[in-house]
């Protein structure tokens, strides 16, 4: 995983048009919570599309019983476009771009309209979600992954939405089962918020139970 963003896949979930179907997505939520002077006709069609795509591709959209999908994963890197966070092809991805190396884990990208709560600023709960993938994604980077036992975020200041951020991650210490790493989130080279988490590695039989048959790896199992 280290070194590698998650654009590039060989999973076959993740296709061209899959991708830009995420990203029509995107643009769609987008509109839908930006658009100010669209008419009520406008909005109408708009809705009769939205409504027709989905039956398009088998979902009702009024339908309460919403799609399942099957599972195939083997490692991380097979779920790591559906993430929320980094998806390629999750429209619920802003989606943030990552690299690794010797220093940590490093991702940009922009939060846009779907990602906002106080007026011009990013949902507190949204800069929570990014510590717990940020922090888990650097833990398997380093060699370490983990699930995560505890996360404490400090928010500083506000982070704005529409302007550039940079998240750094890194693993601090190994202790048996016990990972413990720290996040820091930038806008401008200042420090909106910082995150510390403590994960743990859980026994294969228990990864088994909670995520079937060919779990991605959840840790090696090590006694505490």
């Amino acid at each position: 995983m280290a070194g590698q963003s998650p654009h590039p896949s060989s999973h076959p979930f993740v296709s061209p048009q899959r991708l830009r179907l995420a990203e029509a997505v995107r643009h769609l939520v987008d509109a839908t919570l930006t658009i100010e002077d669209a008419t009520e006709e406008q909005l109408g069609s708009a809705a009769d599309m939205t409504e027709a795509v989905a039956r398009h591709l088998g979902r009702e959209p009024h339908d309460d019983d919403r799609g399942v999908r099957g599972r195939s994963e083997i490692g991380h890197d097979d779920y790591l476009p559906r993430s929320p966070l980094v998806g390629t092809v999750s429209p619920l991805a802003p989606p943030m771009v990552w690299t690794a190396d010797d220093d940590g884990l490093h991702m940009e990208g922009t939060f846009h309209a779907a990602y906002e709560g106080p007026p011009g600023y990013v949902h507190g709960g949204w800069i929570a979600l990014t510590f717990d993938e940020l922090l888990g994604m650097t833990n398997i980077a380093s060699g370490h992954p983990g699930m995560t036992g505890r996360l404490t975020v400090r928010y500083l200041r506000p982070t704005p939405v529409h302007r550039p951020v940079e998240l750094h991650g890194r693993t601090e210490r190994v202790d048996g089962r016990r990972i413990v790493c720290r996040g820091e989130l930038r806008v401008d080279g200042v420090v909106t918020a910082e995150a510390e988490g403590l994960f743990v590695t859980i026994d294969p039989r228990l990864a088994a139970e909670y995520f079937g048959r060919e779990a991605p790896d959840a840790g090696d199992g090590r006694p505490e």
